[in-house]
């Protein structure tokens, strides 16, 4: 009886053995092999998303010597992306963008749960505009102009739930105004109905809006960094403007499944980081109005958790509802 315990004890001693073995072989196996690497997208291409994703997957291919192939799945304000990602291989040959804030009406694989954060690729400024024509000189007197007739105020957003949306839903709840929101599946429209005078403000992102502004059409009030850009130098923060305390930054993060080497996502990290200085990448991320934002994996999964539970606050407060 004694012999036999001891030889099960031993047999699975064994099996232990080898099993620790097998991982520790998988994990130093040399990254990345000949498979190209992934990197998925939830926007259509020829979308900031898509443009500056692509821009930096092929400085990145560059940086660690291997392909990396766009797998462009647009749907549900990037739901579909996320739950792509966070189904695929924790082998590190998947990547996902990651734009936000967003909140949806039901839960969607995250960074700090399903996803894990590999690099804050940039952050920059949502643009509050109005119509030129007419409009109040500066951020205080269209608040004071806003505060007398609420009820005539709306303003445009990329769609429910989107980072533009909750900028202006936070903007309500701090100086105290009742904007409506008006949700556009893009920003272009959403610029002509606010030229033409149908939507009287927006909440968008630069990219739309500039020439626009520089053509004297639109009138921009602030931006709803802490920081100025340099596409927009003389238009204030909101902070600058008179809106104390404010702070609304749309982000793009280079995302893993949850799990993957560390070794791999530290690669990885590095490697953004340093696209992030390549001519092409830095083309994209100026047209976009957004600035490279060095972030190690903690401290970037951190600033999106944090993100999140922001504007998730926000929406509640708005009621926003959501499908």
């Amino acid at each position: 009886m004694s012999f036999r315990f001891s030889r099960r004890l031993f047999v699975l001693a064994g099996l232990v053995s080898g099993l620790y073995v097998q991982t520790a072989a998988a994990q130093d196996k040399p990254w990345p092999t000949a498979k190209p690497i992934t990197w998925i997208v939830g926007f259509v291409p020829g979308g900031s998303v898509d443009v500056l994703t692509r821009a930096m997957a092929k400085a990145v291919s560059d940086k660690v010597g291997q392909t990396i192939v766009i797998d462009n799945r647009p749907g549900a304000s990037g739901a579909l992306a996320l739950q792509a990602a966070a189904r695929a291989s924790k082998d590190g040959y998947t990547l996902v963008t990651v734009p936000g804030p967003v909140v949806y009406g039901q839960r969607q694989p995250e960074i700090g749960k399903e996803l894990a954060a590999v690099a804050l690729m940039s952050q920059g400024p949502i643009v509050l505009v109005g119509k030129a024509a007419g409009a109040p000189a500066n951020l205080s007197e269209l608040i004071q102009a806003m505060k007398k007739a609420p009820t005539l105020w709306n303003f445009a957003s990329s769609g429910t739930g989107t980072g533009q949306h909750l900028a202006g839903e936070l903007f309500n709840s701090m100086a105290g105004t009742e904007m409506v929101h008006i949700p556009y599946k893009g920003g272009g429209q959403a610029v002509t109905d606010i030229i033409g005078g149908q939507t009287g403000l927006g909440m968008l992102g630069v990219t739309p809006v500039l020439a626009h502004i520089k053509s004297g059409q639109l009138k921009a009030y602030a931006v709803t960094t802490t920081f100025r850009i340099p596409g927009l130098p003389d238009v204030p923060t909101m902070e600058e403007a008179g809106l104390k305390g404010y702070e609304a930054t749309q982000y793009f993060v280079a995302a893993m499944p949850a799990g993957v080497d560390a070794r791999i996502v530290a690669r990885l990290n590095v490697a953004i980081e340093e696209a992030s200085r390549m001519p092409e990448v830095v083309s994209a991320l100026n047209a976009g109005g957004q600035v490279a934002t060095k972030l190690s994996p903690a401290e970037a999964q951190k600033f999106v958790v944090k993100s999140l539970a922001k504007f998730d606050a926000v929406a509640k407060k708005a009621n926003i509802t959501l499908n």
